[in-house]
């Protein structure tokens, strides 16, 4: 998988389907060759032009040499400040106020397997399911030496970077910038795609052409954020979603980030990411280092889905971990939207045997039942249970589920602190604040210091005395405000650039210990929502609540633009109440279901209010969903319409079960239209010689345009192969309804 040729010093990696090529030039320089398709050997068909150009300076030991200069080299690792004007992968300043350095390659190692980087999520794998290449770098002048890691995995298309930035020399030095990875294309003939939004609205797709200059997409709140999704596309100008040529960078970090895109005056590309280096400084006294976070790198030749195909295999297989990773999750019902703080024992009993009548699995207890928590103003960090509120405590409610059959589930927000509580009270300084200056809130709430042992160490007691007291299945894990003021008391002046990178450090530190010791438990992450949806929190938790947007047709965007990265089985998402509490719609009951069953399912409403027409729908989807659930969360997933295409009227969504026995196909309308087409869908990823059965037809409800139409083009019952479902295609019957969803089953007949 990964070859080193001594007399080129050419580095290959490489797999079934994709190559990265790098290589050693004039004995020192780490130049970027190639990345996409297998090749089955590298013999520099399109060599490196070394041309004299205009105001690119030549190091001292090549001044005689014009045409060569690292403003124009395509470098793996590049810095700042020595002949290479273009955005750099790494910045220091050392004790002098110098910040000019030079790395040269000095060797390198290749080792089977993947190693953990110390203190952060990164991808795993065993010995044969992964090579690692390790090149070793050193300045000129002994000041500072990186490690740059190269993972290529056998049954992934991906390959993993990071580097370890270590002090080599005598005194000490602060980073300014330590990106996870660079990468230099010889043209710049891409669009760019990234995933912006907000609260309730996050992950929309954005794709414009690669502009000359400098792009970037970037989060400073301290968390990988609503705003903006640590993920980046380049896309050849004639890609698509099943077609062309797309290179995908996702960081498997948590939180303030930066990818930036540079086409400078040649007309090459040059891509960096990784932590945020807005006023970000690591100081590194003489021997420490610094490890970055993990990028994963993703070619495609075959669209947006199989860039995601490949992230979704990365994701599944090699980040998220434990029990649950390879298990199918249960269906739940959230007290919130349905009570919010205004509970008790029978209400919350009541709501238990109404979940047990339904079908459902698990039901889960949300904010309140803590401390003096009546509403979003006290008691965060007081994680002892409200007994005037729940008589029974925790483990009264948890037997309550437990009793019929249910698992319990119980919400935190741990990383926050209310002044209105006793832990305020007694450790104001636990707070992140700016000396001399007056709190900034947020839901009138601060933010603790992760950053410190000590409050490390008391939010993971008060969470594992809260788990080791009540029989306590999932937990539902929050963070519902950004980092503002992010000074800490503990910190000395040099270190207070590093107080954002040492929070979201300290927060893995909490979650490792956690989850590690209550490996039982089904940890979900939530960020107000969709806020932290990256893959550094999955690697602790597999599985994060998608979005506070619980509309099922808003739903449809959100979800769409989520799974150009992570499969479904890592999306909560749950049917709400009609009229919607976020945006008012209101939508037939199925198809919020339908929207809901493409991730973790659940119910995000009072269904104890529910009308027996609508609890015995509840029972049909739930049944429904039982039996497809492994394929719709264990399976493959692609994207047949999405709601970016065209007008974005349209979605549909196909799932194949692991084995390709079971394909589940879903369709969405979201506005009836006067003479409209005719929908056809065209299946992806069957045998073309083998016969797919049509078993479950469910149309939409509503007024059809045609009823006997309709009732001829179901297919309920017949039989087709599978190359005439992948290029014939089925369509789909008209209705003139808005908001109409269509789902079909097929089964392969042997």
């Amino acid at each position: 998988m990964i070859q080193f040729d001594e007399k080129t010093g050419v580095f290959h990696l490489s797999n079934e389907h994709i190559s990265y090529v790098l290589q050693v030039v004039r004995g020192r320089y780490l130049m970027h060759r190639y990345f996409g398709r297998r090749l089955c050997a590298f013999r520099d068909s399109r060599p490196f032009q070394e041309i004299d150009r205009g105001f690119s300076p030549q190091p001292a030991a090549y001044e005689n040499e014009r045409t060569f200069s690292l403003d124009v080299l395509p470098q793996e690792y590049p810095a700042y400040g020595h002949t290479d004007f273009r955005i750099p992968a790494y910045e220091v300043r050392l004790a002098d106020g110098t910040t000019t350095t030079e790395l040269f390659y000095q060797s390198y190692e290749i080792a089977k397997g993947k190693p953990q980087l110390q203190g952060l999520p990164a991808s795993y794998a065993a010995d044969d399911e992964a090579e690692t290449l390790t090149v070793h770098l050193e300045d000129s002048q002994g000041k500072l030496a990186v490690d740059l890691l190269y993972t290529i995995f056998a049954e992934a298309d991906v390959i993993a970077r990071s580097a370890r930035l270590y002090n080599s020399g005598k005194e000490a030095l602060d980073l300014l910038n330590a990106a996870s990875f660079a990468m230099d294309l010889p043209d710049h003939d891409y669009d760019r795609l990234n995933l912006w939004g907000g609260h309730a609205a996050e992950r929309t797709l954005e794709r414009v052409p690669l502009m000359h200059g400098i792009e970037e997409t970037a989060s400073r709140r301290g968390s990988s954020s609503h705003q903006a999704s640590p993920f980046l596309a380049l896309l050849r100008r004639d890609a698509g979603e099943t077609s062309g040529e797309v290179l995908g960078f996702s960081l498997v970090w948590s939180g303030e980030f930066s990818l930036k895109t540079e086409v400078e005056q040649f007309g090459t590309t040059r891509v960096v990411g990784g932590i945020n280096p807005f006023e970000f400084r690591w100081h590194l006294e003489p021997g420490e280092s610094f490890q970055t976070p993990e990028a994963l790198l993703v070619y495609s030749d075959a669209g947006l889905n199989g860039m995601s195909q490949a992230f979704h295999e990365v994701v599944r297989h090699h980040i998220v971990r434990g029990r649950f990773r390879d298990e199918v999750r249960p269906i739940l019902v959230n007290n919130w939207e349905a009570t919010y703080f205004d509970f008790d024992d029978a209400k919350m009993d009541n709501l238990a045997a109404c979940a047990k009548d339904l079908g459902l699995e698990l039901m889960v207890l949300d904010d309140g039942w803590f401390g003096k928590r009546e509403d979003d103003n006290s008691s965060l960090g007081d994680w002892k249970v409200n007994t005037e509120k729940l008589k029974g405590g925790l483990t009264g409610v948890a037997e309550s589920a437990h009793k019929r059959g249910l698992k319990f589930g119980l919400w935190f927000e741990p990383e926050m602190i209310s002044v209105d509580s006793d832990l305020y009270r007694a450790h104001p300084d636990w707070a992140l604040k700016a000396p001399d200056y007056p709190y900034t809130f947020s839901r009138h709430q601060l933010v603790l210091d992760l950053s410190r042992a000590d409050v490390r160490d008391y939010v993971v007691d008060s969470v594992c005395t809260i788990l080791d007291n009540a029989p306590i299945d999932y937990v539902k894990w929050d963070f519902n405000r950004h980092l503002t003021d992010a000074f800490s008391a503990k910190l000395p002046p040099e270190r207070q650039g590093e107080v954002r990178t040492r929070f979201v450090l300290g927060l893995y530190d909490v979650l490792e210990r956690i989850t590690q010791t209550h490996p039982d438990v089904l940890f979900e992450s939530c960020s107000g929502g969709g806020g932290r949806f990256d893959a550094g929190m999955l690697y602790y938790m597999p599985q994060t609540w998608t979005s506070d947007d619980t509309d099922a047709i808003c739903r449809l965007s959100i979800q769409s633009g989520t799974s150009l990265v992570f499969p479904p089985i890592t999306m909560g998402a749950h049917v709400s109440v009609t009229p919607n509490h976020q945006v008012g719609r209101v939508t037939p009951m199925q198809t919020r279901a339908f929207a809901a069953m493409m991730g973790c399912y659940g119910y995000e409403l009072d269904i104890t209010r529910m009308s027996d027409e609508e609890k015995a729908e509840v029972r049909s989807h739930v049944e429904l969903y039982k039996k497809i659930r492994p394929t719709m969360q264990l399976g493959h997933f692609y994207r047949l319409l999405t709601p970016f295409d065209g007008k974005g009227n349209e979605t549909a969504w196909e799932f194949v079960s692991k084995d390709s026995r079971e394909i589940v196909l879903v369709y969405f309308k979201t506005l009836a239209t006067p003479a409209t087409e005719i929908r056809t869908l065209k299946l992806q990823s069957l045998n073309e010689d083998a016969l797919y059965e049509v078993s479950t037809y469910i149309p939409a409800k509503g007024l059809s345009h045609d009823g006997a139409g309709s009732k001829s083009l179901s297919l309920e019952g017949k039989s087709f192969y599978g190359d005439e479902l992948m290029y014939s295609g089925i369509e789909v019957p008209k209705i003139d309804t808005d908001f109409a969803a269509y789902l079909w089953i097929f089964h392969k007949k042997d």
